[in-house]
C-alpha cells in the first residue's frame, strides 16, 4: 500500500521503516499510527523479514504526539487522552515488544515524548551523537506513556527515571548510553553504517532464536527465578529442533559461516 506519513523499505531481509513528517519532527498524528500498524502487519506476516530497523526522516527521529492534530484549547474541549493512549499508544509498544524479529531504533535525532519511549521498546537502540532523549510530559502536566513509567525505572534506576521524568531535561545520547539506557552512542555520521552492519547481521541470523531471547530476557522482571529455569528449558527444547541450531553446530564443526535461515 501506499504511504503518506512512514517510508517502508523491504530488502534483503530488511524492513526499514522511517517516520517521515520531517517538518513535525516526525510527530505522531492518527493518520501515521494508522500507517505504522499496516506497515508492522507486513512486516509480521513476511518470514523473509528479520530485522526490523525505525528510525526517523531529517533531523529527528520522532518528537511524540503531534499536538495540533488535537484540538486541545483554554475552555475548550477536553480530549480523553486515555482513549489515545489505549487505542493507539500502548498497541505500537505492545507490537515492538513482542515482534518475534529483532527491532533496531536509529535515532538520528530529538526523541522526546512518546517517541523516545517508543525508540526505548525497540531490542537494541544506537543513537548519533547529536541525539537527545526528553521526558516532555511534564512541561505539558502528562506523564511518561508509550511504556516510560515501565521501561525508564528497569533501565536507569528509580532517581535517575524519576529526575528525567519530573524536570524534563534532554538526556543526551553518550550519557545515555553510559547510565545503560540504550546500547550504543556513535558520531553521527558512523550511524548509518553501525545500524547497516548490524542489521545485515540479524538479517542473515538465527530468527527463532534470536525472538525467544527477546521474549525471554522482557519477561525476566516478572518472573521467578523458578519460573525463568522453566522457560528456558521450553525454549531450549523448541530451539535443539530447529534447522538454524543443526546449521550453526554443522558450521562450528566444520569451520565455516553458518547458514541460518530463520527457521
Amino acid at each position: 500500500m501506499a504511504f503518506e506519513t512512514i517510508e517502508l523499505d523491504l530488502s534483503a531481509g530488511v524492513a526499514r521503516l522511517t517516520l517521515s513528517r520531517a517538518d513535525r519532527l516526525n510527530s505522531f498524528t492518527v493518520q501515521m499510527h494508522g500507517e505504522v500498524a499496516s506497515a508492522l502487519d507486513q512486516i509480521e506476516s513476511d518470514d523473509s523479514v528479520r530485522v526490523l530497523v525505525l528510525t526517523g526522516a531529517g533531523r529527528g527521529f520522532c518528537a511524540g504526539q503531534d499536538l495540533s492534530d488535537r484540538a486541545v484549547a483554554p475552555g475548550g474541549e477536553a480530549v480523553d487522552l486515555g482513549h489515545s493512549v489505549e487505542r493507539f499508544y500502548a498497541p505500537l509498544i505492545r507490537r515492538l515488544t513482542g515482534l518475534p524479529k529483532p527491532t533496531i531504533a536509529a535515532v538520528n535525532g530529538v526523541a522526546a515524548g512518546a517517541g523516545a519511549n517508543i525508540a526505548l521498546a525497540c531490542d537494541i537502540v544506537i543513537a548519533a551523537r547529536s541525539a537527545k532523549f526528553i521526558q516532555s510530559f511534564a512541561n505539558i502536566g502528562l506523564i511518561p506513556d508509550s511504556g516510560g513509567t515501565w521501561v525508564l525505572p528497569r533501565l536507569i534506576g528509580q532517581a535517575r527515571a524519576l529526575g528525567l521524568a519530573l524536570t524534563g531535561e534532554p538526556l543526551l545520547a553518550e550519557k545515555a548510553e553510559a547510565w545503560g539506557m540504550i546500547w550504543k552512542c556513535v558520531d553521527d555520521e558512523a550511524l548509518p553504517g553501525e545500524v547497516e552492519t548490524l542489521a545485515r547481521r540479524f538479517a542473515t541470523g538465527p530468527t527463532r532464536g534470536l525472538a525467544r531471547t527477546k521474549q525471554l530476557i522482557r519477561a525476566a522482571s516478572l518472573k521467578s527465578l523458578d519460573e525463568e529455569l522453566d522457560l528456558e528449558r521450553d525454549a531450549m527444547r523448541e530451539l535443539g529442533f530447529s534447522h538454524d541450531y543443526q546449521e550453526g553446530v554443522a558450521a562450528f564443526m566444520a569451520k565455516r559461516s553458518p547458514a541460518f535461515t530463520g527457521r
